[in-house]
C-alpha cells in the first residue's frame, strides 16, 4: 500500500513524500517512507535518487517496532502505524541506531504510547534520554542478549559499534530469519520496488553509501560481518533503500572485499574496555574522541563480549592500544584470560595507554604497565588514575591523552611536510602574513588555550571573526556552536614570553595557565593580563576545512589596553606550516 502526503502548496515546489507498507515475513510489516526528491544528506553527502527511511513492525504475543522515521513524515507515518495496530498494544521500540532520520519520531511515539519499553545499546539509551526530555522505560542490550516476542519471534541482538555511529546494534529474528540492520547494507535509493531486484541499477549507490559511511570504519565492518556469519537469514531489512533478498551474498561479499582492501593500509588504535564495569565506557569514548581528531582510525573492543580470536587479531594488527583496567581475575594469582591474550599478541613497534575504570576491583595498573614496558611497547601517555568520580575535566584529560597518542602515530608515519607542496607554491602561499593571538576558553571546570595566527574578521553585521583551528587541538572540543571564548591579541615586541609558554607541549590534563597572569572575562574565559587587547566571542558555526575547523564567531565585547601599540605580526616563508 502507498500513501501520498497531501500538500496545500504547489506540486511543482513541494517535495514528493509517500509511504509504502508491505508484509515481508510472518506477522512482520515494513513501513517505508519514500523521500523522492531529497538531494543531500549530512551536508556533504550528495544524493542522486532520493532516499527512504524504513521501519518494521513485528506482531507476536508481544509487539515490537524497529526504528521510526524522519520528522518530515510525522503525521502520515504515525497515522499509518495506528492503522496497523492499536498503539496501546505496542510493547517495545527497538532502536538500532539513533541518528535523527531513524529516531526523529520517537518523542511523538512515546507521547502516544507511553507504556513502550525502548530497547537499545547503552549509548543509544543515553542519547535518547537527552533527546526525549521525559522519563521512559528502557532496556539496554548488546551481543548475546535476546527478546522473545512469542509465536516464534525470538529477537537476538548483535553489537555493531561505529557502523557508523557508536550506538549501532543489529536485530535478528530467528523465527522469520530476517536481519534488521538499519544503516548497515543500506543505500540512498528511492524506488517503489521493495526488494533488490535490479542490482546493476543499485550498485553505484550501494558503493557510494559504503564509501561515505562505512568505509571509514572498515575494520568495524569486518567485525560485524564476523558476528553475523553464523546467522541464517533470507532477508536483510535495511534502514535505507530497498530490502535485500535476491542478491544477499553479493552485497555482503562487496562489504567484505571493500573492507579488506581498506584495512590493509589503515593505521588504527584498538581500545579495549569492559562495558558496564565502572566508568570504562565513558572514559574509553573520550580517549577515542581524542584519537579520532588526529585522523587515526579506532576500533572499540568490549572485552565482555569479544572472543579470543578477535582480541588477538586486533592486538597484533593495531599500531596503538588503549586498555581500560578490567576487574581482577577471580584467582588473584592469574591474569584475566583476555589480558593474557593481549600480552601474548603485542609487539615492540606499538604504543600503549592505560586507564583505571573505577569499578572497585580493577586490575592493578602499574604492574600491567611494567609488563607492557618489558615487552618493548612505548607509553603514549601516563596512566590515567581515578581518585574520585569522573568530571568534565576527567573527560578532557582523556581526550587530550587520546590526541597525544594519535599525533604520535601520525607524526611518526607521515612524510616530511616540505615534500607535500610544489616548492614555488609553498613559498608563494607562505607570503600570507597574519597576526599573533592566544585563544582561551573555559567551560565549567575545563579550560584550555592555544597560540593562533590564522585569524581574520569575517563580517561587519553582526561583527564576526573566523579562526582556523586544527582538528587535533585540545581546545577544539570547547569551540562548538554556543560556546564562548576570548581572543587575546599579542603586542608587537612584547609577545615572546607568552608565545613560548603556549607553544609548550602540555601533558594531558595539565593547566595551560600555570604561572600566567589572568583574570576572568564576562563569559568566564581567561583574559591574559599582558596582552594588547582582547575580544569576547561566541561560536556561531563551524565549517569543515579538511584538517582544520573554520570557526565563525560573533564578537560580544572587547577592550584595548594600549591604544598606540601595534599587533604582533607573523611572517612566514613557507606555507606548509604555521
Amino acid at each position: 500500500m502507498v500513501t501520498l502526503i497531501d500538500s496545500p502548496t504547489s506540486a511543482a515546489v513541494q517535495p514528493r513524500l509517500t509511504v509504502q507498507t508491505a508484509d515481508i515475513a510472518a506477522n512482520t510489516t515494513a513501513i517505508r517512507c519514500l523521500d523522492w526528491d531529497r538531494d543531500r544528506f549530512d551536508i556533504e553527502f550528495e544524493l542522486h535518487h532520493g532516499t527512504t527511511y524504513n521501519s518494521f513492525l513485528i506482531q507476536g504475543e508481544k509487539t515490537a517496532l524497529i526504528d521510526t522515521s524522519h520528522r518530515k513524515f510525522e503525521s502520515v507515518y504515525l497515522q499509518e502505524l495506528q492503522d496497523l495496530i492499536d498503539l496501546k498494544s505496542l510493547d517495545y521500540l527497538i532502536v538500532n541506531h539513533t541518528e535523527p532520520d531513524h529516531s526523529g519520531l520517537i518523542p511523538e511515539l512515546l507521547d502516544l504510547a507511553p507504556q513502550v519499553t525502548v530497547i537499545g545499546s547503552k549509548v543509544a539509551i543515553q542519547f535518547l534520554e537527552k533527546l526525549v526530555h521525559r522519563p521512559f522505560e528502557s532496556q539496554i542490550v548488546k551481543s548475546g542478549h535476546s527478546l522473545d516476542l512469542g509465536q516464534g519471534h525470538e529477537l537476538q541482538f548483535i553489537s555493531a559499534p561505529n557502523l557508523h555511529w557508536p550506538d549501532t546494534i543489529l536485530t535478528y529474528d530467528a523465527g522469520t530469519q530476517v536481519l534488521y540492520t538499519c544503516d548497515v547494507f543500506g543505500m540512498h535509493y528511492c524506488d517503489d520496488s521493495l526488494l533488490d531486484e535490479t542490482p546493476e541499477r543499485l550498485e553505484p549507490d550501494f558503493q557510494y553509501y559504503y564509501n561515505c559511511l562505512m568505509g571509514p570504519n572498515a575494520r568495524s565492518v569486518l567485525m560485524a560481518l564476523k558476528r553475523i556469519a553464523l546467522l541464517q537469514f533470507d532477508l536483510v531489512a535495511t534502514g535505507h533503500g530497498p530490502l535485500l533478498q535476491h542478491h544477499i551474498s553479493h552485497w555482503i561479499g562487496q562489504y567484505d572485499t571493500w573492507s579488506q582492501n581498506q584495512v590493509k593500509a589503515q593505521t588504527f588504535v584498538a581500545l579495549f574496555y569492559m562495558d558496564g564495569y565502572g566508568v570504562s565506557d565513558r572514559l574509553v569514548r573520550a580517549i577515542a574522541d581524542g584519537i579520532s581528531k588526529t585522523g587515526v582510525a579506532i576500533e572499540l573492543v568490549d572485552l565482555s563480549v569479544a572472543d579470543t580470536h578477535e582480541v588477538r587479531t586486533l592486538a597484533q594488527c593495531a599500531a596503538g592500544l588503549v586498555l581500560g583496567m578490567p576487574p581482577q581475575s577471580s584467582t588473584s594469582t592469574t591474569l584475566d584470560p583476555l589480558l593474557g591474550t593481549i600480552l601474548a599478541a603485542v609487539h615492540p613497534k606499538q604504543v600503549i595507554g592505560l586507564f583505571e575504570t573505577g569499578g572497585g576491583q580493577d586490575e592493578p595498573i602499574y604492574p600491567l604497565r611494567n609488563r607492557f614496558q618489558e615487552l618493548g611497547l612505548l607509553e603514549a601517555f601516563e596512566p590515567i588514575l581515578l581518585k574520585t568520580e569522573p568530571t568534565a575535566a576527567t573527560d578532557q584529560l582523556c581526550r587530550e591523552a587520546g590526541t597525544d597518542l594519535g599525533q604520535y602515530l601520525t607524526q611518526s608515519q607521515s612524510p616530511p611536510a616540505d615534500t607535500a607542496l610544489d616548492p614555488e607554491l609553498n613559498q608563494a602561499i607562505g607570503r600570507l602574513s597574519t597576526g599573533l593571538y592566544i585563544l582561551t576558553a573555559q567551560k565549567g571546570d575545563v579550560r584550555s588555550a592555544m597560540l593562533a595566527s590564522w585569524v581574520i574578521q569575517g563580517s561587519f553585521e553582526p561583527l564576526g571573526i573566523v579562526i582556523a583551528v586544527a582538528k587535533d587541538r585540545a581546545i577544539e572540543s570547547l569551540l562548538h556552536p554556543g560556546d564562548t571564548f576570548v581572543l587575546n591579541v599579542l603586542e608587537e615586541d612584547n609577545y615572546q614570553s607568552l608565545m613560548r609558554h603556549f607553544l609548550l607541549r602540555f601533558p594531558p590534563g595539565a593547566d595551560r595557565f600555570a604561572e600566567v597572569n589572568t583574570y576572568p572575562a564576562q563569559n568566564g574565559s581567561p583574559i591574559l593580563l599582558e596582552t594588547l587587547a582582547y575580544l569576547e566571542c561566541e561560536v556561531t558555526s563551524r565549517l569543515d576545512g579538511n584538517d582544520h575547523w573554520l570557526v565563525y564567531s560573533t564578537v560580544q565585547t572587547g577592550r584595548v589596553a594600549k591604544l598606540n601599540a601595534l599587533t604582533a605580526t607573523h611572517h612566514r616563508k613557507l606555507g606548509n606550516h604555521y
